[in-house]
Order: structure tokens, then sequence, then C-alpha cells
């Protein structure tokens, strides 16, 4: 009998993009649904990046680029690093992947093993712990509640690691909850980390550009744990280039040869031309990322405004991403002619049939009493959307 590796039979399909096939069934049959379950700007990838990628055609960069990516594009990421970071890394130390998801990926293939721990903060995006489980190690959680904005104290921290722990997952601003870490909360954490010195943290810093709080802060500005530290990024958001699948790891030497023989085996390199129009995002003006970033703000604002507006939802105001996070158990137990609301997934269900509105039930990420909804879309289908919820949870009894 055909059987799938227990590697595969454990591992939990991803939760924003079955929501996200579920509303294009429904599109499909000519259904008007409004999708706030993907997490990906509506934005085209601006002009000068798409000219860059089709002069790169044009001049036959059409093979193999080296493993960790193209020397060119590391120097260009090194000085984004400098420039905007105040962090000194040389291209030897950069490994471009297919996308930020393979670049931790690689990360954890790459440090963690059977019996090792990896403390997630949660709520957490839904990819990290099925990463965790994929090397072999085990995610441990650390719940935030929408009081503390969805962020864990180094009490929590000091408190959940073991002689087991060798790695930490940190993304700040936060896929799903939008928060932000200060620059004394992220001094207090790395207070805790200090101690341990065999904890290699992750900063996944994808959504650095999307922040409404002032200057980012990366966790890898604090020089008694850079050595242990791995910065994520890439170009998917902040440039509107989810497609493209450019991500990249900033790290350790060590790290980085590992994960350079990881890749070497698994993919090779990243997409030749997508390389050489990352380059020219990063090495260009950047008007467009913060008019982008303008934009996503007055939707922030538009949608917390709405959302405020709803009996049942709880909304705190989040400093980046372009998500909100509510809070939605009191509509728990309510009912709907036969269609009863036991739970988030119950109700992401609910609004998909009966508002034709997709979002992401809590659970995935860690929060079974939230719900997350995406705002990168338009302000007409926004208002749109939160008038159509309004009116669906106002039927439930």
């Amino acid at each position: 009998m055909a059987q799938v590796s227990r590697r595969i039979s454990e591992l939990s399909t991803s939760e924003t993009l079955a929501m996200s096939a579920k509303s294009a069934e429904l599109q499909a049959k000519g259904i008007d649904v409004i999708n706030l379950s993907v997490g990906e700007p509506d934005f085209f990838t601006p002009d000068h990046i798409k000219l860059a990628a089709k002069q790169a055609i044009d001049e036959n960069y059409s093979f193999y680029s080296p493993v960790p990516g193209f020397l060119e594009l590391r120097q260009a990421i090194c000085k984004k690093l400098k420039n905007e970071n105040q962090l000194d890394f040389s291209p030897a130390q950069i490994v471009v992947s297919n996308g930020a998801k393979q670049a931790i990926c690689n990360v954890l293939l790459s440090i963690v093993g059977h019996n090792d721990e990896v403390i997630i903060p949660a709520p957490f995006w839904v990819s990290y712990p099925e990463m965790v489980k994929l090397a072999d190690a085990t995610p441990v959680f650390v719940s935030a509640n929408i009081e503390n904005e969805f962020k864990i104290t180094p009490t929590q921290l000091e408190e959940a690691i073991t002689p087991k722990t060798r790695a930490i997952i940190l993304c700040s601003p936060s896929n799903p909850t939008g928060s932000v870490y200060s620059q004394q909360e992220l001094t207090a954490l790395v207070q805790v980390l200090e101690r341990h010195p065999n904890i290699i943290i992750l900063s996944d810093e994808i959504y650095e550009h999307i922040n409404y709080s002032g200057k980012h802060q990366s966790i890898a500005q604090f020089e008694n744990i850079r050595e242990r530290t791995v910065v994520i990024n890439g170009v998917s958001k902040c440039y509107a280039m989810t497609g493209w699948r450019i991500g990249w790891i900033a790290a350790p030497k060590w790290i980085v040869d590992a994960c350079n023989k990881l890749q070497g085996q698994f993919t090779s390199g990243a997409c030749s031309v997508s390389q050489k129009a990352a380059q020219v995002a990063y090495e260009s003006d950047q008007t467009c990322v913060i008019e982008m970033q303008k934009a996503f703000q007055r939707r922030r604002d538009l949608v917390v405004g709405l959302a405020s507006k709803i009996d049942g939802l709880k909304v705190n105001y989040p400093q980046g991403a372009f998500y909100i996070f509510p809070e939605c158990k009191e509509f728990f137990g309510k009912s709907f002619g036969d269609k009863k609301i036991q739970n988030a997934s119950d109700l992401a269900m609910y609004l998909l049939e009966n508002a034709h509105v997709a979002c992401v039930a809590g659970d995935a990420f860690g929060a079974p009493e939230c719900i997350r909804m995406s705002y990168a879309t338009s302000d007409d289908k926004l208002i749109t959307a939160f008038e159509r919820i309004k009116i669906a949870v106002e039927k439930l009894q």
C-alpha cells in the first residue's frame, strides 16, 4: 500500500495556503470573495526592478548561479545591512535562497536535530513549528496575549529555556500580530540570552520596512550575541516581489558554510534573473518602499477603526506588517441556523461561507482565540469586507 514517510505524515498543511485555496474555489464558481487570508502585498513589483530582470534576460543570465548567490547581490545586501541597520557583514556571510522561507529552513536543518528544543514565541508564523519538526527537533511555545501586544517577557523566556534549548525564532515586525519589539524590549530579552551562550537566535526581519513605530530594531545590533545571531530577510514584502522568491541570511561563517552545503545538495542557487532584479532593488532609490509603507499604514488605521466597531472583536493597534489579529472568543458558542461556532476555525469558515471574506483561524498561529486578517488589499475591498463581516456576525445568536 502506498504510504508517505513519517516526516510528511506528521507535517501540518499550511492553513494560510489552505484558506487561500478555498477562497479561490469559491471565486472560480463566480462568488465575489474578498481574500484577507494571504500575506502578500497587492502592489505590483516596481517598474525599475522589472526592467532589471528584463535586462538580465537579455544579458543571458540564464545559467546556474553560485550556491550562495551572485557576489554582486551579496555585496548589495551587505551595503543595505550597513547603511540601514549599522551591521557589518561580509559577502562570505550571506546566503541567498529561494525565499526567506527556505532561508529559515536551511538554518534550522543546519543547527538543530534530535532532542534539541527551539523556542517559538506564540502567536507565531504557521511554518515555524513545522520547520522545527522537519529538522527533528521540538518546538517549545511561549505564549503572549493581546494585553501584552502579543510580545513575550524576559521572565517567560528564561522559564522556557532548558539544557536542550538550541535556538529561538524571533519575528519583528510579526506575522501574524503586527507586533514590533522596541530596542528596550530587545535589550531585556538579550540580557536573558547572554546568560545562555549555546542558544542561536534566528531573527526573521522580512517585514522590516513595513514598520509604523520608527526605525527598525534588529536583535543583531547587540554585539554580545551577534556571533550567534542569524538575520533572515528578503525582497518579498518590502518590494512587492513575493513570486520572485529571493530571501537571504546574514550569519556567522560556520552557519553560512553549513547552509551552503545543504543548499548545494537541495536546490543549488536561487533564480539568476530574480537575483539580478533583487540587486537593483537594493541598490536603487528606495522611494517605492516608503510609498508602500505609507499605504500600509493608512490601511492599518482604516482596518483597526473598522474592526473596532464590530461587537465581539477585541482589536489592538499593531505597529508593523499588514495584519490585524483580533481576539474573537466572544463568538464561541453562538450559532446561525444549524451552524455553531465552537472555535476560530468555525468562525473563519462561517465568514467565508456567509460573508464571502477569507480569514485564517488563529489555531494555526498558536492563538486559538484569535483570527488573522490581512489588510494587504485596496481600501474599497477592506471597507466592503468589514461591512460584510459586521453583518454576518450580527446574525450569530
